[in-house]
């Protein structure tokens, strides 16, 4: 059995706390009323994530809640009556803390496991509380505590997806040829899972899909396909559970909407989750970007697929947040001068092709609504500090898309008690510090409007069409040949690329950031300036490097692998631009830049990468794309050993603590904040209505 050494829990985890309150209270009742509802239907997505990551971490979520009921969050008298130590009670706090921070015991960035600290007898007092704690102690005894699966992938020994449940292991090239027929029955991946089912020579694939309604007289609906080597079902019913409360919730919701295009949203949401079909769900977006710049804003559906292996099934989110009216002035007036920084980009020419945008860009830049948000709710294993959605490339290249900013995330991270970054030479620090939220704010903005907001996929339509001009395609700026390649019919960049998509787009949206952040109008915009910019961020690189899992040769998160893609091609910049000084013997790095060297050698480094991948990208070339990208982002030899030095060293992930909203029997909605503190966070979770005496009591349904 593998060592839990480096997957324990770490000791005093710290936690931060989205502060809301200043935001809530201006709202009018019926707009409280409507996050209300919204946000309880988010926390009742948090079953459906649960069943997305491990088999065990349903029963552990039902363990802390029932163990917070018995003692009704009087944690030192459980301890007393348990004959636990406070230590080990200590421990169990922090274990949950970081579980319902995750959403799971897999961390959200990174996808490796935790498991407990305590002693597994220790465990077993708290548990004798009760009854139903005693019993589901027994049913995660062994799961809890175990260091294998340590991470999230294609199952195997060492990893495991409930993406793909069941005792069968699925390949990804069985995953693939599964994918394959389903998107030629049209039937898109996101809400799915596939259970492969072994039964002598006989092999089955279910694909689950996730949906209030469950096929009684015809349980399952069978495709044929001669290259599929078994049989390929389509299983409805899938989280049902969470499904039918989350669509209780969003009705009572619809009462209380803004506007016409809010009910419409929230009735194609219900369509979907009811029946399954991603199609209504797609309808939701087209008109929910529509819907400009509401007081409260949402997110709602199987959104961001980071954490399938494969790279197209999505993770359930909820988010519900109020927009902060005078910061998104500011985004507002650099969504109007986007186009300006588009023609700075690398891909554009001088021609004045398309505007000057180039070939490889949308003739139309339709500005999107740009937002900056106080959450209320973010239910979700990874509590992004911005997003762009949706991630449907018809309809953001049709209709637009949206961008939000979650800047009370940003403001807690980035927070006065935040620890000293690492890799940094003491010199540096004071410095680094004054600037790095300056620093981070632009990037992410910038990464959100024109890293994700730009680039045109190359189609062919049908079979005559195309969205280029096929007798006289454009010239490849990497070969100065015209194009070989581009999307066929009914292919995504999500299907073409499959695991290296979510890596490559978030790499590309980085570059973006860090090429204009140089820029001195843009900077003044905001009212920074570019003798602050000391931050331009260089620690992101190696800290990816915890999220490399060795034993499976696999990046754990996508975002790490593009940071270290960029930490490769800045090293290989030249003239000593980037330096890394390595002790082992210490355990320490030290990343160097030369200032003086950031327009001359770092900004071209990042143009020629950001190059490569946004053209690889518009032309579906993913027979160039995926050899190259997998050497840079190999971690091997030196950089092997500089993950070594990172593991010693690393620094725990903050979590953060969330709000709740309570209706009174008079009607009104009234908001309770919690102490960023572990005991805090499994409060905020307790008080949410979750467990499974509350949910059946539940009166809404």
């Amino acid at each position: 059995m593998a060592s839990t050494v480096g997957i324990l829990t770490p000791k005093q985890p710290p936690v931060g706390r989205l502060d809301v309150k200043q935001a809530f209270h201006p709202l009018s009742s019926k707009e409280k009323l409507y996050a209300h509802y919204m946000a309880r239907a988010a926390w009742h997505g948090s079953r459906i994530i649960l069943k997305q990551v491990s088999p065990e971490s349903t029963p552990i979520f039902d363990l802390i809640l029932e163990l917070y009921r018995s003692c009704n969050g009087d944690w030192k008298a459980l301890a007393e009556q348990s004959s636990v130590p406070a230590q080990s009670l200590q421990e169990f706090l922090e274990y949950a803390a970081v579980f319902l921070g995750n959403i799971g015991n897999y961390y959200g960035r990174g996808d490796q496991k935790f498991v407990l600290r305590l002693p597994k007898e220790d465990l077993q007092k708290l548990c004798q509380v009760s009854q139903t704690a005693a019993d589901l102690f027994e049913e995660v005894r062994i799961a809890i505590y175990a260091s294998r699966p340590s991470s999230l992938g294609f199952p195997s020994d060492i990893a495991q997806s409930s993406y793909y449940p069941g005792n069968d292991w699925i390949t990804s090239q069985e995953v693939d040829t599964v994918s394959k027929v389903l998107e030629r029955e049209h039937i898109l991946p996101e809400n799915t899972r596939i259970r492969k089912v072994s039964k002598g020579t006989i092999t089955t694939y279910d694909v689950l899909q996730a949906s209030v309604m469950i096929d009684d007289k015809v349980p399952y609906r069978e495709l044929k396909d001669p290259g599929a080597q078994g049989n390929i079902r389509v299983i409805r019913g899938d989280h049902a559970e969470g499904l039918i409360r989350a669509c209780a919730y969003l009705e009572k919701a619809q009462e209380y909407a803004a506007n016409d295009i809010q009910r419409k949203v929230l009735q194609q949401y219900q369509l979907s989750f009811r029946t399954g079909d991603m199609e209504a769900f797609k309808s939701s977006q087209r008109l929910w970007v529509t819907d400009i710049k509401p007081t409260v804003e949402t997110i709602f559906g199987f959104v961001e697929p980071c954490r399938d292996p494969y790279g197209t099934r999505a993770e359930f989110e909820g988010l519900v947040a109020f927009v902060d009216v005078e910061e998104t002035k500011v985004l507002t007036r650099l969504v109007e001068a986007s186009a300006k920084y588009i023609r700075q980009l690398p891909w554009a020419e001088d021609t004045g092709e398309n505007d000057g945008k180039g070939p490889f860009e949308k003739e139309l830049f339709v500005p999107p609504d740009f937002t900056s948000l106080k959450t209320l709710a973010y239910c979700s294993s990874i509590i992004f500090p911005g997003i762009n959605l949706p991630n449907f490339n018809d309809i953001r290249q049709i209709v637009g898309f949206k961008n939000v900013m979650i800047s009370n995330q940003i403001a807690a991270e980035y927070g006065e008690n935040r620890p000293t970054p690492p890799y940094i030479a003491l010199s540096e620090v004071a410095g680094y510090m004054i600037s790095e939220y300056d620093a981070f704010y632009i990037w992410v903005v910038l990464h959100e409007l024109l890293g994700h907001g730009t680039s045109k996929l190359l189609t062919q339509e049908t079979e005559s069409t195309f969205n280029f001009d096929f007798n006289n395609p454009p010239i490849s700026p990497l070969t100065s040949q015209p194009i070989t390649s581009w999307y066929k019919p009914g292919q995504s960049w999500t299907g073409v690329f499959g695991d290296l998509a979510t890596s490559l787009d978030e790499c590309r949206a980085e570059c973006v950031g860090a090429y204009l952040m140089d820029n001195e109008e843009l900077l003044n915009m905001f009212g920074f300036d570019e003798s602050k910019m000391t931050a331009s961020d260089r620690i992101s690189g190696l800290r990816a490097l915890e999220n490399y899992i060795e034993d499976d040769h696999k990046w754990g998160q996508a975002h790490s692998r593009a940071h270290f893609a960029i930490l490769r091609v800045l090293l290989d910049a030249g003239s000593d631009f980037m330096t890394i000084h390595h002790n082992a013997t210490t355990q320490s790095l030290t990343v160097h830049v030369d200032r003086s060297k950031i327009l001359t050698h770092g900004k071209p480094a990042l143009g020629k990468l950001l190059l490569r991948l946004h053209i690889w990208r518009c032309t579906a070339d993913v027979v160039a794309c995926r050899p190259w990208f997998e050497a840079l982002t190999k971690v091997d030899g030196i950089f092997a050993e500089w993950r070594k030095t990172v593991l010693a060293t690393k620094m725990p992930r903050q979590i953060l603590v969330q709000a709740n909203t309570f209706l009174g029997e008079d009607g009104v909605v009234t908001l309770r904040e919690y102490d960023a503190t572990v005991e805090g966070m499994v409060q905020s979770w307790a008080e949410r209505g979750l467990s499974r005496s509350e949910m059946q009591a539940e009166e809404v349904l």
